[in-house]
């Protein structure tokens, strides 16, 4: 998926009155990771349009897990390149286990190592205004594809990756809601892929069963391709072949584009005590 923007082009998103050194003022975005190489590629795709647009402050970008640079790593590039205080940016949809502990732990102990720099971190992105945004596009964009009219015979499901944590998934609730009232569905529904119910097999069926459905608008609510993303389309595939006289379409994934970019950019430096 290549970089996308529906924004107004601008090559910076810092105010033009802050005179402050911000290239002491360092980005840490800090992605899942994935075994998949074109997700992989999408993730440093993000980072090098933040990188751009809030230059001259440094940004560098890592992984949780599978892939390198770790947030040891990236966080020592940002100390090398003069970075005295860094915010922390969890590229999460939703607050669990990485954003509660593990990224923290990770950080914490970077910062024991360098005790002149100075760190906070943002939670994830949740709720930003402009994610809701960009899953409204993806979801009329899946409606054009589709032909789909916005009627009584089309139904939108969401889903999620899914979590343990029970904040998380209520999370995950209120935003397919939020989405699916913005878009006017009167049929919707949400589910998950794993750790959460509903399962998305179980969501599918129920959604086809009503009488009048004869359209299913499924929309992952994830940041980049990845095995994830496939799991899903062959869950939705499945549910196809099961339900002959109903058409199924899988939205795109939300993806490295500067909408994302400047969520992630705002979300994190409103929470911190500087601010862009």
């Amino acid at each position: 998926m290549n970089v996308q923007s529906q924004g107004n082009g601008r090559s910076s998103i810092l105010p033009q009155q802050d005179t402050r050194d911000v290239s002491k003022f360092g980005l840490l975005l800090v992605g899942h990771g994935t075994r998949d190489a074109e997700g992989t590629h999408e993730f440093f795709d993000l980072v090098a349009v933040l990188a751009e647009r809030l230059s001259p402050r440094p940004v560098e970008g890592c992984l949780l897990e599978f892939q390198r640079p770790t947030i040891p790593e990236a966080w020592q590039r940002l100390v090398e390149r003069g970075a005295t205080h860094i915010t922390v940016a969890p590229l999460l949809l939703f607050a669990a286990g990485h954003a509660r502990t593990d990224i923290p732990d990770a950080v914490s102990r970077c910062a024991a190592k360098t005790p002149s720099v100075t760190y906070t971190q943002s939670t994830p992105l949740s709720r930003a205004p402009s994610i809701i945004d960009l899953s409204v596009q993806r979801i009329e964009q899946a409606m054009r594809r589709g032909d789909a009219q916005r009627d009584g015979s089309v139904a939108l499901v969401m889903v999620g990756r899914g979590s343990h944590d029970p904040c998380a998934t209520a999370d995950m609730r209120v935003l397919g809601e939020i989405v699916a009232r913005r878009g006017g569905f009167c049929n919707r529904a949400v589910g998950f892929y794993a750790m959460a119910e509903p399962k998305l097999p179980r969501v599918l069926d129920q959604v086809a069963a009503n009488p009048g459905i004869r359209t299913v608008i499924v929309q992952p609510h994830l940041l980049f391709q990845g095995r994830l993303y496939d799991a899903i389309c062959r869950q939705v595939q499945e549910a196809a072949d099961r339900h002959s006289g109903i058409r199924f379409v899988v939205g795109d994934y939300l993806g490295p584009t500067v909408e994302v970019a400047d969520a992630l950019a705002r979300h994190a430096f409103f929470e911190s005590e500087w601010s862009i």
